[in-house]
């Protein structure tokens, strides 16, 4: 087997003998289910146990991809779509992609007590150094999503050295206002909690149109036996901190901030946007992305993400395609390179062929 993912390599030195090709077509076909459906691992934290699940064998020259889900999901649900686009093989064929369950979130769990102390979101980014150090990887690119998107925010800020890359999707790094808090506890008397999380996780826009997407997940939510512990990661997720990010304390690491146009975090990422550094930081608002923009716009999320990962100098051969054919986006890039190399460009994707030298920083603001 072969150190990329997904690719299975036998080397014949002899002819197979008669029935031999079965076996070895059995045995190929075995491992590729094994690779795409992961291998699930338990790895003890300070704080409880996490299911974290593994696709690939890596590149110790490489970091691994941690993903961290929203509320009212699991890795499955969240990132399923997103990782197994066609488009997307050809980043998770050369990293390992490592997908952590919230404590209790995962398919199956076992429902948690009444009065169960569940971990805040400060413990939960405590829990992500276990498994770095369980799997021995040296650094991480994080993709986090909403409540994850915060929990990886603050594990990067605690733990700088560990991060080389994050890719935020709505994001909020504010701890809940006054205004917040109120509208929360008129929530809880007026909506059930399948609706309060659907309102989280997507725009009103398609709450109003109630579109297939929007049934399938308050089916999942509402059914869901674990209902008791999403409610417990739901109420963490409100009473979480604010990350005090500013100029003096931000990400030493370059971002990729997402939102779909209209979605529930939109200003919230807007904001935290403001706060980061220019120089490291790329700000992607997609249009009729809805409030998930993972789920419903894979294509050009994929797209960008291949951008943000040649910009830190990985898969520099990776041949951009979709954003390049789309005449409606537009990307105002300023790159920054060591030394003599400084330079800065505008370009205009409405011309084929434009590609994106990679770089270890740069500002990237999208509209598409």
């Amino acid at each position: 087997m072969t150190t990329e993912m997904q690719e299975i390599a036998i080397t014949e030195e002899k002819p197979l003998l008669p029935g031999q090709s079965d076996a070895v077509k059995d045995a190929e076909i075995a491992a590729r289910i094994l690779l795409d459906q992961g291998q699930e691992h338990r790895v003890e934290t300070p704080h409880g146990v996490l299911r974290v699940t593994v696709h690939g064998t890596g590149n110790a020259r490489r970091p691994a991809i941690l993903t961290f889900h929203d509320v009212g999901m699991d890795s499955k649900s969240c990132f399923s779509t997103l990782f197994k686009f066609e488009e997307m093989q050809e980043i998770v064929k050369n990293f390992t992609v490592v997908h952590v369950d919230a404590p209790g979130q995962e398919d199956g769990a076992p429902v948690y007590p009444a009065g169960y102390q569940y971990a805040s979101m400060d413990q939960i980014s405590e829990m992500i150094p276990a498994v770095l150090q369980f799997f021995n990887f040296r650094t991480i690119i994080g993709v986090g999503v909403g409540a994850g998107a915060y929990i990886l925010s603050k594990f990067t800020l605690t733990n700088p050295e560990a991060v080389e890359g994050l890719v935020l999707v709505n994001v909020d790094t504010n701890a809940r206002g006054w205004m917040d808090w109120a509208a929360q506890k008129l929530s809880n008397l007026t909506s059930s909690l399948t609706d309060q999380i659907l309102c989280h996780l997507f725009s009103q826009e398609e709450m109003s149109a109630n579109t297939d997407l929007i049934q399938t997940h308050r089916e999942r939510i509402a059914k869901a036996p674990n209902l008791i512990n999403i409610e417990l990661f739901w109420k963490s997720y409100q009473g979480r901190r604010d990350l005090n990010i500013d100029r003096n304390n931000m990400f030493k690491c370059p971002v990729m901030l997402v939102v779909g146009d209209q979605a529930p975090y939109e200003e919230a990422a807007v904001e935290c946007n403001s706060k980061l550094d220019p120089t490291t930081t790329s700000f992607l608002k997609m249009a009729d992305a809805g409030g998930m923009p993972q789920l419903t716009q894979p294509s050009k999320l994929t797209e960008a993400f291949k951008y943000f990962i040649q910009g830190m100098g990985y898969m520099a051969s990776s041949c951009m395609t979709r954003l390049s054919r789309s005449r409606t986006t537009s990307l105002s890039s300023s790159y920054s390179m060591e030394g003599s190399r400084s330079r800065s460009r505008t370009l205009s994707q409405g011309s084929q062929g434009g590609q994106l030298p990679p770089s270890p920083s740069h500002t990237m603001e999208v509209s598409c």
